[in-house]
């Protein structure tokens, strides 16, 4: 696996036949918006048959598929990129690709179980329909912390179209992998991907710094969905704490994140006001119910709700 660091750096030969394969499926026509986990499990739970039927089922609901289903030219693709997972006489892709806009991502196939999962979901929609109008004009440099697929990012520096500077740091190398590929299916050249905790990984200020990073408590730590501290939100604090310190002036942090309700208590907010205190920032729930399975667990007992939150904060010129 090849990582590209900076803006032009080559692709490893799997990782360009995956860029051929995600433009392939822009060419035909190919849309999916991927659902939470809950809502595909039970997609699929009602189906008929679990064999896939079409190019929707194969690179969105992660559908076993017989070798002929696929146009010869896509297996082959698909071979080179070595994603295929042979099963019982069929075959599996090991990711699967979304749709946003007109921009195609890769991330990780269904279920999501493995540690290093790069995740994709209702929150990534979410996330990028809010920021956009948040975008200041005059941004050159964009720095996506814990980039994922690299979506934030990728549809800031597409919607500018100016060739602004794009960095996409993640503590996950098959984030970093999926977020190199997604740049080059996309066309975003300016693109350079950073191993990085938080911003310990990248230098220097940015005219706008996005995040949206894990909230819950995961009981297997994956590093997509652990937000650390009790309620998930210790990694959030340290975004905005970090990020806030690294703004040109005029610039924005977009941080899209969630925090659990306790007797309808925000603590995540709480701790902002403490923080942020003297700054120039704006708050709001973008959403007031999401994860709902999760009060079912001990962590989140207390909770009357997780909500989905928008914090930004403006650097004073």
């Amino acid at each position: 696996m090849t990582i590209p660091t900076a803006p032009g750096e080559a692709l490893g030969h799997e990782d360009a036949a995956l860029v051929a394969l995600g433009r392939a499926l822009i060419s035909g026509g190919y849309r999916f918006t991927t659902v939470t986990p809950e809502t595909h499990r039970r997609v699929l739970a009602r189906r008929a048959s679990p064999i896939a039927a079409d190019l929707a089922d194969i690179f969105g609901w992660s559908c076993p598929f017989d070798p002929m289903l696929p146009p010869p030219e896509m297996l082959a693709l698909m071979d080179r990129a070595g994603i295929l997972q042979p099963e019982a006489g069929l075959l599996r892709a090991r990711i699967r690709c979304s749709t946003l806009g007109n921009q195609l991502f890769v991330h990780s196939a269904y279920p999501t179980t493995a540690a290093d999962a790069v995740f994709f979901g209702p929150d990534t929609y979410r996330f990028v329909r809010a920021l956009l109008p948040l975008v200041p004009v005059d941004t050159a440099r964009i720095v996506d912390i814990g980039a994922g697929s690299g979506a934030g990012g990728l549809a800031v520096a597409a919607w500018l179209g100016n060739g602004a500077a794009v960095v996409l740091g993640d503590i996950n190398d098959a984030a970093l992998r999926f977020a190199a590929v997604n740049a080059a299916i996309n066309g975003l050249a300016n693109v350079a991907c950073r191993h990085s905790d938080v911003l310990d990984g990248i230098e220097g200020t940015a005219d706008l710094i996005i995040a949206n990073p894990p909230y819950l408590v995961d009981a297997g730590r994956r590093r997509y969905r652990h937000g650390g501290g009790d309620l998930g939100a210790a990694l959030s604090v340290r975004i905005a704490e970090q990020a806030a310190a690294r703004l040109n002036p005029g610039g924005r942090l977009v941080l899209y994140t969630g925090s659990a309700i306790v007797g309808g208590h925000d603590a995540f907010r709480a701790e902002m006001v403490a923080r942020l205190a003297g700054r120039n920032w704006h708050y709001e729930e973008i959403d007031p119910d999401v994860f709902g399975e999760e009060l079912e667990t001990a962590a989140y007992g207390r909770a009357d709700r997780i909500a989905a939150v928008l914090m930004v904060v403006t650097q004073e010129r």
